[in-house]
């Protein structure tokens, strides 16, 4: 047998306060778990921002590395040219001397 319950058709003045601190109370509780997660997005970017930063150091210590490699190559190459002409060229008035 199924027991029907009636709702209350009135509401007095203390259950209506009752009703409005318990939705204080909720959202008070819903803001100090946003403060927590605000504060835990700060603590997020400001680690993110220093492994950039030093993501970004790495990556301008590396450029430079290769910026050096390629111009001890190209003094390297300059070296090689001008030593080859000046064989060539010494090569050439050997053999018109004799």
């Amino acid at each position: 047998m199924a027991v029907m319950m009636n709702p209350r058709e009135t509401w007095t003045d203390q259950r209506l306060d009752d009703l409005n601190k318990k939705v204080d109370d909720g959202f008070g509780q819903v803001d100090k778990r946003f403060d927590r997660v605000e504060g835990d997005i700060r603590e997020l970017r400001s680690d993110m921002n220093g492994q950039v930063n030093g993501l970004r150091r790495e990556m301008n210590d590396r450029f430079d590395s290769v910026d050096d490699r390629f111009d001890s190559l190209n003094r390297n190459l300059i070296v090689a040219v001008v030593g080859s002409n000046a064989t060539i060229v010494a090569a050439l008035i050997g053999l018109n001397a004799f």
